[in-house]
């Protein structure tokens, strides 16, 4: 196997990583419950600073990213990838403890299709006529489930966009992953810290009648938010931004499960067909991906004996 074939398992692994954890957040939100939004996400922005900071420090990365500050066309590239985050880590807290899990769900699900088209559009990368399929089934899905609403879901699209957006970011920028974490938390952490002042004056927040474990679960946000997030930016650096969109549903499905089973959110019959359409889409996409990838093994396979 080529070191390139083995970049790109890795990849896969790292993306599948990422999302599993993003899945599960919602029971880490449902903790802090207690807490306004604004509170928890300037709690998760500043922690992931310290974070990603000690990481920098024990990688001995701490000057090179301080020198990435040169280059002015990076800089605004992570900028803006902060403010994108940012505004999807909001509307996510904000969507999950005021009761809409699902809607938040399929979010995440609208996302992926935007990545793929992004992948085909911008990037280049072909598709076959069934992952064309595919992908028509999970955009039916889509369509089925916003006509159930009556309404346009805007937390749903504040999510999907605002994400493909920022994964966009990622694959075109070209810096550490790590480094570009660090940055991008360094420039949202001055806002968080105004903003933890404020609440703190004007009694929205005091941090004396904060209890430890509370403390423990704002201080983690920091671990839970960092963590799937540079495994995110190396998938998105090192796999095809199509195949990166599939594997996106991952997360979605382990939310909508949670918030129908744990959080008894309701679960309709057009969420039954919507999400029908979609895991269609989803194994058909699957199975011709691995399809593919066992061909290119096997000719791999057969040019090394051949060597």
């Amino acid at each position: 196997m080529k070191k390139g074939d083995l970049t790109s398992l890795q990849g896969i692994y790292f993306g599948l990583g990422a999302y599993f954890l993003w899945g599960f957040l919602p029971i880490y939100w449902k903790l802090l419950q207690d807490f306004s939004a604004g509170i928890i996400l300037a709690n998760r922005v500043v922690w992931s600073c310290f974070f990603v900071g000690g990481l920098l420090w024990y990688k001995d990365q701490l000057k090179a990213t301080v020198r990435l500050f040169a280059d002015k066309k990076k800089i605004m590239l992570v900028s803006a990838s902060s403010l994108i985050i940012s505004l999807n880590w909001f509307t996510y807290i904000w969507a999950v403890n005021a009761g809409f899990v699902i809607q938040a769900s399929i979010g995440y699900y609208i996302n992926p299709l935007m990545v793929v088209l992004m992948g085909t559009l911008i990037f280049k990368e072909k598709m076959e006529r069934i992952e064309k399929i595919a992908l028509f089934f999970a955009f039916a899905g889509v369509v089925i489930i916003t006509f159930e609403y009556g309404s346009i879901p805007w937390v749903s699209l504040i999510l999907a966009t605002t994400f493909s957006i920022y994964g966009l970011c990622k694959r075109v920028v070209q810096v550490d992953s790590i480094a570009a974490l660090g940055i991008e938390t360094l420039m949202i952490t001055p806002v968080a810290v105004i903003y933890l002042i404020y609440a703190t004056r004007s009694n929205m927040f005091d941090p004396g009648q904060v209890s430890l474990i509370s403390w423990l679960l704002l201080m983690g946000a920091g671990f839970v938010t960092a963590t799937p997030l540079l495994w995110f930016a190396i998938a998105a650096k090192t796999i095809p931004f199509s195949v990166l969109g599939f594997i996106q549903y991952l997360s979605p499905t382990i939310s909508l499960l949670l918030g129908v089973f744990l959080f008894k959110e309701p679960f309709t019959g057009y969420h039954l067909i919507s999400f029908s359409f979609i895991w269609t889409g989803i194994l058909l996409f699957t199975y011709t991906r691995t399809k593919r990838i066992r061909q290119q093994r096997k000719i791999l396979k057969n040019n090394h004996s051949k060597e």
